[in-house]
């Protein structure tokens, strides 16, 4: 497969996966959450809670917010960064509207209770556990949902604030308006949606996070061998990983031995065993797991480098240190 096809097929399966997730997603609220009127944070629950409040469609407005703020974020983040973003929104405002259609109703035109009367904890513990995943799974294929995440980007741009500070706020304000609603009946009434949504919160926030870190978590592999030619090549071959060569030194045989060292995604760890055991079934091999891989082929370090705290560490370089820096930045 030449570069261009695998940047095609990489962009193919970005899509695949943005799609799913919202499909998932669209798929929970309508069947678990909307039913039982639980409302979330973001702009889909900002949405739901007009909707329960006024019964004007969310859909209507979760693409009437959205549309305000991809106006503003074009101009702050750029085209490129918001294509994934606006595909997701469009996406996202069909689905709703086709799930809120498959969906049956009583005689009073109400969704019917897929868990039957006064069963809103669990429909919100099963509905977030899958609007969580399905989040996770649009993350994770570099995809995104708009609306919060579109605000907490532009203000990341700015200030020195993580993303999560910035959606847990919005969300924190999002929810608490529930309870200035008197659709939502007297204050015991509205102080239980708004408990409901931070529990919400909750469960869906751990959810992305569970998947995701799942998904991320990688291992680091030892493998002593006679044979860790052909193995590192089979491994750089067929995984597309980077493999380092240690000396080793058996204390008891006495004999030279090459060590390989390669650092993989855990979900990677059964096709590497399965190409040590064809090649070398008697090679000892050490798995371990990894807190966190940075560098090319896994995640990507966020922290940001402020200039001054830049200039202080080159400050304090040897001099010589300090030739080389410049003579490279010159070349």
């Amino acid at each position: 497969m030449t570069i261009d096809h695998r940047i095609v097929w990489n962009e193919a399966k970005d899509y695949l996966g943005i799609t799913m997730g919202l499909i998932i997603y669209a798929a929970a609220f309508t069947v678990f959450l909307m039913p039982y009127e639980i409302v979330t944070g973001g702009v889909t629950g900002m949405s739901a809670i007009i909707y329960y409040a006024t019964g004007f469609k969310i859909e209507n407005t979760y693409m009437i917010i959205n549309l305000a703020l991809l106006v503003v974020a074009l101009k702050i983040l750029g085209i490129k960064f918001m294509v994934k973003t606006i595909y997701a929104i469009f996406a996202l405002y069909f689905l709703l509207k086709f799930a809120q259609m498959l969906m049956p109703v009583d005689a009073a035109g109400h969704y019917i209770k897929i868990l039957g009367p006064n069963q809103d904890f669990m429909s919100l513990l099963i509905g977030c556990c899958f609007t969580g995943t399905s989040l996770a799974i649009v993350f994770m294929n570099n995809g995104s949902t708009g609306g919060t995440d579109i605000i907490a980007a532009c203000v990341n741009k700015y200030r020195d604030v993580s993303l999560g500070q910035v959606l847990m706020t919005i969300d924190f304000c999002i929810i608490g308006s529930c309870f200035f609603f008197p659709q939502f009946g007297d204050i015991i009434g509205r102080l239980h949606k708004v408990v409901f949504g931070f529990c919400t919160m909750v469960v869906e926030n751990f959810m992305l996070d569970h998947v995701m870190n799942v998904q991320r978590q990688s291992v680091q592999f030892m493998i002593f061998s006679k044979k860790s030619k052909e193995i590192a090549h089979a491994i750089g071959t067929q995984l597309d990983r980077g493999i380092t060569i240690l000396d080793g030194h058996g204390w008891y045989t006495g004999q030279e031995m090459k060590v390989l060292c390669i650092l993989a995604r855990k979900r990677e760890s059964s096709t590497i065993f399965r190409i040590i055991k064809m090649i070398d079934p008697d090679a000892f091999v050490s798995q371990s797991s990894v807190i966190g891989v940075y560098g090319e082929g896994f995640d990507h370090v966020k922290i940001k480098v402020k200039k001054h705290h830049k200039d202080k560490i080159m400050q304090q370089m040897p001099p010589e240190v300090n030739h080389t820096a410049d003579a490279n930045k010159q070349q």
